[in-house]
């Protein structure tokens, strides 16, 4: 079952209480009170709860992902987290942001210095739960797992038996550990507890591969505590829980269900989801009411973590998708995962922020702290983006190759764009296997449709094509989305992975072009020499600020493509929504002129750029 389907009816309904919930929920009140120190802390999981220096502890927890985060507003986030009356921050670390080619760590640029986050956390009085991988799901590209590994034919992704991915596995460990055993609590550190993996029941059966990962933290000296976070009816059918561990429930509050697969570990919500995720071509922002369960687990003492007290955004390639297990139904996540989050993608506390506070001050020992201040926020008029390039004059050199094959065993290229090109004599009915994930055709100069792996209502599904009579280049570029990062469909290559067929005759002998849309490809276009009348063009506008401040770049009135403010890649857009603005933050734009670059698949024609003051509405 998907994680959509689950997650959103399993939390939506009552909560299951155990027989003996309300008296451990009694001990939970009496809880350590206290925040990291930078003293030795004693964090246990025993008596079917959790322990402080020996004390019931009861986690309140709030997840956000540093990478999703400006840096600079690391604190602020933090900080509104505590505001809200929670303890805990938890953390997902996105092993791909941190190793972009295999050994080619980078654990301190932009927002990739996690050790800095979580020290952050420590001097805001704040607990960590860390979820570092190596697969952790949350809606990024490949679940976190880096693409490359995707350039190995036939690689197993967590398998315990696939030697490529496990030393791949063990090279991340190396490289992350020593900065992880030193923050943890019974060294002083705020780290309480570790996960190992992350909703393993819902892609395989194999213990055996939890039970290395958490031999390999050890080895590395990270001892734990432990913890895992699935789905409970995953967890019953596959065989998973890890001896030991605490028992996480993923938008699930059977805790009389769950309690005698863990025995003595304690069970607690490892997922609760105030709001949820949107994917391209949503009706809408998707959202949820968690006021219920909230209460309910405030009421009864049990621990827990928000997933997301805030979520930030998906910057740049960072976006993932979803899809069945036969690779079907695919459906990729928007750039923003504000999520519906009590604290909003830009930082500013919501309603639910403001109902949950009250709920928390209620239960809490002592006043809250007053609530941090959201940082500045900009409008600005319109300004014309003008055709600036074409893909089309910025072609690098060609690979021939028989058969179309994916970008990451063509050209090691994880996102991005490829161009297959083949020089036709005629027309006739094409039929494209495999696009993955949307194609733009052309013949002879000519646009002659496009085609998507998306399903949703107005798409151009896969079906033939026609194409007119005459000579000239077949040509078929392909955007690829991000990568499956749920379920068992995790061998999502891009570009195109089955044959294409003219009149049922499968064609061989193309050329090939890798357009991964990256820094160096941007920083090297050619400009244009006269007007485009083809679409896949760039463009440019020059933007003037005099007041700096956060500010969504409206971009209702283009098509579909990705946009750069100096050099920075906000993300995609698309015309389909329910985005339709893109968050960008102070730290990216400056007094003056300000550089904004526009790729579109689909336009010749410049069109408006506005800044506003939220992700949607006014």
């Amino acid at each position: 079952m998907q994680r959509r389907t689950f997650l959103q009816l399993s939390v939506l309904a009552p909560l299951a209480l155990g027989a003996n919930w309300s008296t451990r929920a009694g001990v939970a009140r009496s809880v350590h009170a206290g925040g990291p120190d930078g003293r030795a802390h004693r964090f246990e999981l025993s008596s079917q709860q959790f322990l402080l220096d020996g004390k019931p502890f009861q986690i309140l927890s709030g997840e956000m992902h540093p990478i999703r985060i400006p840096a600079e507003y690391w604190r602020h986030r933090i900080r509104m987290a505590k505001a809200m009356g929670l303890n805990t921050i938890s953390i997902y670390l996105m092993w791909n942001a941190l190793e972009s080619e295999p050994g080619v760590f980078d654990l301190k640029t932009g927002s990739r210095d996690f050790a800095h986050f979580i020290r952050l956390c420590q001097e805001e009085g704040m607990w960590v739960y860390l979820r570092p991988g190596p697969y952790i799901c949350g809606e990024w590209d490949f679940g976190g797992l880096p693409p490359y590994l995707l350039r190995t034919p036939g690689i197993r992704v967590r398998h315990r038996d696939d030697a490529h991915y496990m030393a791949a596995v063990r090279r991340y460990m190396d490289a992350i550990a020593p900065r992880i055993a030193p923050l943890m609590a019974n060294r002083g550190g705020p780290i309480l507890m570790v996960q190992v993996e992350n909703e393993y029941a819902s892609f395989g059966s194999d213990l055996g591969y939890l039970e290395a990962l958490r031999t390999m933290w050890r080895e590395r000296g990270v001892e734990g505590p432990f913890s895992i976070s699935d789905g409970l009816g995953q967890i019953r059918k596959e065989g998973t829980y890890l001896p030991g561990a605490a028992l996480g429930l993923d938008g699930d509050t059977d805790f009389a269900g769950a309690q005698p697969i863990a025995g003595e570990m304690p069970v607690w919500v490892g997922e609760g989801y105030p709001g949820w995720l949107t994917h391209w071509g949503d009706k809408n922002f998707a959202s949820n009411d968690f006021d219920p369960v909230m209460r309910k687990l405030l009421e009864e003492g049990r621990s827990f973590n928000l997933y997301v007290v805030h979520g930030g955004t998906n910057f740049g390639f960072g976006a993932g998708a979803n899809a069945h297990n036969d690779y079907s139904h695919f459906e990729p996540v928007i750039t923003s995962y504000d999520y519906g989050a009590p604290i909003n993608e830009r930082g500013e506390p919501t309603a639910d922020y403001h109902r949950f506070r009250a709920m928390l001050a209620a239960h809490a020992p002592k006043p809250l702290p007053e609530i941090p201040a959201a940082p500045p926020v900009i409008r600005f008029d319109a300004v014309i983006a003008k055709p600036y390039a074409s893909l089309w004059d910025n072609l690098p050199s060609a690979k021939r190759v028989a058969q179309p094959q994916p970008n990451e065993l063509l050209f090691a290229q994880d996102h991005g764009m490829v161009l297959y090109r083949k020089p036709l004599d005629g027309g006739g009915k094409l039929a494209i296997e495999g696009v993955r994930d949307y194609a733009s055709v052309f013949h002879g100069d000519r646009h002659v449709g496009n085609i998507s792996r998306l399903q949703q209502a107005g798409l151009p599904v896969e079906r033939p094509l026609d194409l007119p009579a005459g000579k000239g280049d077949l040509d078929i570029l392909v955007d690829s989305f991000g990568h499956v990062g749920y379920g068992q469909a995790m061998s999502d290559r891009k570009g195109i992975v089955g044959a294409v067929h003219l009149d049922g005759h499968e064609l061989s002998d193309w050329q090939a072009y890798s357009l991964p849309l990256d820094e160096r490809y941007v920083a090297g276009l050619k400009p244009l020499r006269e007007a485009p009348t083809r679409p896949g063009v760039f463009f440019k506008a020059k933007l003037h600020l005099d007041s700096m401040g956060d500010s969504y770049i409206d971009m209702s009135a283009w098509d579909q493509g990705y946009l750069w403010v100096n050099g920075h890649l906000l993300g995609r857009y698309w015309k389909i929504g329910p985005q339709q603005r893109l968050y960008c933050p102070a730290s990216w734009l400056h007094k003056g002129d300000n550089d904004l670059l526009v790729f579109d698949v689909h336009r010749v024609e410049g069109a408006p750029i506005r800044g506003v003051e939220h992700l949607s509405g006014d």
